[in-house]
């Protein structure tokens, strides 16, 4: 079986990453939606009805929710701990 600590290691790898594209999100779309704002930022114009950033917000944003359940949702490995605790007290009891 896997060392324990090898375990929290790879989650806190996975949280670390999470949190350095949380911020490379924020600061990155904080500029594109300024860029756009202070440039092309009339909704009046016919070629302005959805705002560009919208796109990169959405997209990168999507890639980011991923990365959020895989750093902070995902217990793939409790559940197969679990199964195979299971297993073994079945096992135990025969």
């Amino acid at each position: 079986m896997e060392n324990r600590d090898e375990h929290l290691w790879r989650i806190a790898k996975k949280r670390a990453s999470f949190k350095k594209q949380l911020a490379s999100y924020i600061i990155i779309n904080s500029f594109l939606w300024a860029l756009w704002l202070f440039t092309t930022g009339d909704y009046d114009s016919e070629y302005n009805n959805i705002p560009w950033p919208i796109w990169s917000t959405l997209g990168w944003g999507v890639g980011l929710a991923f990365s959020y359940y895989g750093a902070y949702m995902d217990n793939r490995e409790n559940d197969t701990l679990r199964e195979y605790q299971k297993l073994k007290d079945k096992e135990q009891n025969k």
